[in-house]
């Protein structure tokens, strides 16, 4: 008995997922802001992280890790304290981040799930500062890389964060080297120069991504 032919069904379009990759100081934040402008949902992985070390249980295993000198007087979490421990010496860095990835990995997947969900965003954009670093690339469809000169990426993390130039290059190392992420990404916008240059370059990689947005 010959089978009656059926129609394919469409495949559902699947709501995009950007993650923004970039050197310290090249402004994947600024990009992400501009995402959001467009109505992206934007999942900050930092401040992600930044909540998880406020709660009992991770301080708790920190300070079972690092003991009291990373704690402030009130038990709190140290982010500085803590900093100057992990950033100099890449076995401790790579503790600290098998207690803090798994963490904020379940948050960002619960948040990209949430918002793909909302028919009023047209993409998710997810902005960490070790997206490539913490496998949540694999969340993403898209990734982007933001880009600057290095002197350029300096001056804004000192001036941002107050960081000198060895903190600044001491985190750098610390990070997948920038020559080995671009390959990775799908597109480049160059942060160089003027935040209304930046805007129309995340406008334009926004209507290639999506096409049908507003």
């Amino acid at each position: 008995m010959v089978k009656p032919i059926t129609k394919r069904q469409p495949r559902r379009r699947i709501k995009p997922v950007i993650g923004i990759v970039g050197g310290i100081g090249a402004g994947k934040s600024t990009a992400a802001g501009q995402f959001a402008r467009l109505g992206c949902a934007v999942i900050d992985a930092d401040a992600i992280g930044h909540e998880l070390l406020t709660e009992s249980a991770v301080r708790r295993r920190i300070a079972r890790r690092w003991g009291p000198d990373v704690l402030g007087e009130s038990g709190e979490v140290d982010r500085k304290a803590l900093a100057a421990v992990v950033f100099r010496d890449g076995v401790q860095l790579a503790a600290l981040n098998r207690i803090m990835h798994p963490l904020i990995a379940r948050r960002v997947k619960r948040r990209v799930s949430i918002a793909r969900k909302d028919a009023a965003v047209p993409a998710v954009v997810i902005d960490a500062a070790v997206l490539l670093e913490g496998g949540w690339d694999k969340l993403c469809t898209h990734l982007i890389f933001v880009s600057a000169a290095s002197a350029t990426r300096a001056a804004r993390a000192a001036r941002r964060a107050g960081w000198a130039r060895t903190a600044w290059r001491q985190r750098e190392k610390s990070q997948i080297p920038l020559d080995k992420k671009r390959p990775r990404c799908d597109h480049t916008i160059d942060n160089s120069s003027s935040l209304s240059h930046l805007c129309e370059q995340v406008r334009r990689v926004f209507r290639q991504i999506v096409p049908n947005a507003g």
